[in-house]
């Protein structure tokens, strides 16, 4: 066969790769603009799916009239149209978007467009601030597991005890220290208000220690696997340099985790609601939060167009990232399996899980032994003592006994809403096309958002709170999942099985599920305080769990502006959070098997 007879004959099969590359970015494509679509006329119908007059709110907002009249309330529907119904008010909205225009607010009557143009602004910032503090502390956070890892004396599997310690730190209490030793007490940054650069230093602290925590656990579990393929032994034993090594395989691991930058720190453009409150931070999170509660439809609708219109170019640019490290192997079906080595773990890890365990037992049954409701005023914010082991809360209750009581409410909620969003993560992350676009859609949208959508069909109850968690909590999940079958599809074994007339069902359970599987699950368990801490702060706007019920994530809402009197009515249920996520971390580390094993590798 000649050269030009097979150029011939490759240009058809290039010609057929690309209309297929075409086609799913088409269809990815259809599935952002649904999701967008589908999110818009979700918000345009919170007026009228909460039940209450949206007169009345706008006019409370306006002039905080408890008891307006028939009459005010009609010039109100007036005004705004309102009898129109959502749906016009929505196309109406959308028709002046070409010209720059995007209505006024309908409490202060301002053009919408400048105070969401400036909020982006505060917000972007303070996002960038949190990466770079997350990228340093994920360094941290790995920088052992790549050192040892590149030189060949990684023989040991880390307890990553000290990831899931500062993962599981509640972002807002970390923002209330911060305010308070480094703003008030220290005076080193300003611990309230945005005059500067100086003024993004303590939040993007407060939001990127966790979230670099996040991002470098999963990173440490990776690496691992890239240190132990053959091309790392082959390069040790031809005298490559150490850092080299290191390079390549943070390379090799950066593709996997990248994902998770979109739903853990893009997100904070939208999700730092508590921290922007703390800091008095004229972000956007908190402008959408204000204009929801006050059913002020322009600002609110045009927020989450922003919001939705930055995932998707924040998803579309990590893709593009991700290809970019993986290179020609991931288009041509050449990347090599991550195997996970069989490594032992470290003996003082296990010591720590199991003291972990029996202080959080000794903790729990300690406080179902106690009355969670009893209130004695006269033993307000009282310190440790041996009547009250944990102290007393701000109406002096024991908080021993509201930590045990709350125990088993709180995990069990937490882990029924993660397994929830991680089935659905799985499934929408398998529909590659359909399932990018809606994750980039939903993953920067707030959680509160979501709260105040769903409250207003269901009520407030913590299965509302639950829902709304369960709505936006998946696109972690997807986002890995995504990854990991796209470059499990792409490796070598995967073309040995389509050779051999390996079918759709048997690719499925011997190669993408065991690919992906541990690594989400690992993902889930990781995020289990922050399921909690989300269901919390749902719950303080009174979205959620209502009080008295005694709930962790409760307690630590209700005696936050206490922090600085009596830190010790938030250091209970903060210490309970630590040791749940190193027992869930831990869980995942006994439970990881050595190399996976198939017929055809």
């Amino acid at each position: 066969m000649s050269v030009t007879s097979v150029g011939a004959d490759a240009r058809p099969a290039q010609w057929r790769a690309g209309l297929g590359r075409l086609a799913a970015g088409s269809r990815a494509g259809l599935g952002r603009l649904a999701a967008g679509v589908a999110l818009l006329t979700a918000v345009a119908l919170l007026p009228w799916l909460s039940g209450n007059d949206p007169a009345l709110t706008v006019l409370r907002a306006r002039s905080a009239d408890q008891d307006p009249t028939p009459a005010q309330l009609a010039a109100v529907r007036e005004q705004l149209g309102l009898d129109e119904g959502p749906f016009t008010h929505l196309v109406h909205w959308l028709g002046g978007l070409p010209r720059g225009d995007a209505g006024t607010s309908w409490v202060s009557g301002e053009p919408v467009l400048p105070q969401v143009t400036a909020a982006f602004a505060v917000s972007f910032t303070l996002m960038l601030g949190a990466l770079v503090v997350t990228i340093a502390v994920a360094a941290l956070v790995s920088a052992r597991t790549l050192y040892l890892g590149s030189r060949r004396r990684l023989h040991r599997r880390r307890g990553a005890t000290g990831a899931a310690v500062l993962a599981a730190l509640p972002k807002f209490l970390l923002a209330s220290l911060l305010a308070t030793v480094c703003g008030v007490w220290l005076g080193w940054f300003p611990s309230s208000g945005w005059e500067g650069p100086s003024s993004m230093v303590l939040p993007a602290l407060a939001l990127g220690v966790p979230s670099g925590a996040m991002i470098g656990g999963l990173l440490d579990q990776a690496l691992p696997a890239a240190f132990h393929e053959p091309w790392a032994r082959t390069w040790h034993a031809y005298g490559f340099t150490s850092g080299h090594i290191a390079r390549h395989a943070l390379r090799r691991t950066l593709a996997g985790v990248l994902p998770q930058l979109l739903p853990t720190v893009v997100a904070l453009v939208g999700g730092a609601v508590a921290v922007e409150k703390i800091f008095n931070i004229p972000g956007l999170g908190r402008l959408a939060l204000d204009a929801a509660i006050a059913q002020d439809l322009p600002p609110l609708q045009t927020a989450t167009l922003v919001l939705i219109l930055l995932g998707i170019t924040a998803g579309l640019l990590i893709q593009a990232l991700r290809r970019a490290l993986l290179g020609p192997a991931l288009r041509d079906g050449a990347l090599p399996a991550l195997h996970a080595p069989a490594l032992p773990r470290r003996r003082s890890s296990r010591w720590a899980a199991g003291a972990c365990a029996i202080a959080l037992l000794t903790l729990v049954i300690a406080g179902l032994l106690r009355d969670p409701l009893h209130v004695d005023t006269a033993a307000r914010l009282l310190p440790p003592s041996a009547a009250h082991p944990l102290g007393t809360d701000s109406l002096g209750r024991d908080l021993l006994a509201r930590l045990g009581h709350g125990a088993l409410r709180t995990v069990g909620v937490a882990l029924a809403v993660t397994a929830v969003c991680t089935l659905t993560g799985l499934l929408l992350g398998m529909a590659t096309q359909v399932g990018a676009g809606l994750t980039e859609a939903v993953s920067t949208l707030p959680a509160v958002l979501a709260g105040l959508l769903t409250t207003a069909v269901t009520g407030p109850s913590v299965w509302g709170a639950a829902l709304a968690v369960c709505l936006v909590g998946w696109t972690p999940y997807a986002a890995q999942a995504a990854a990991l079958l796209e470059q499990e599809r792409a490796s070598g074994h995967m073309l040995a099985s389509l050779s051999i007339g390996a079918g759709r069902g048997y690719r499925l359970r011997r190669h993408l599920l065991p690919a992906v599987l541990p690594a989400v699950l690992r993902n889930a368990l990781l995020r289990l305080p922050t399921t909690v801490l989300v269901l919390a702060s749902l719950g303080f706007l009174g979205l959620g769990e209502q009080p008295p019920t005694a709930e962790w994530g409760r307690l630590l809402s209700e005696n936050q502006p206490y922090v600085e009197l009596a830190p010790w009515a938030v250091l209970g249920p903060a210490c309970a959070l630590v040791l749940l996520s190193v027992l869930a971390v831990s869980g995942t580390a006994s439970g990881r098997s050595g190399p996976r094993r198939t017929a055809d590798r």
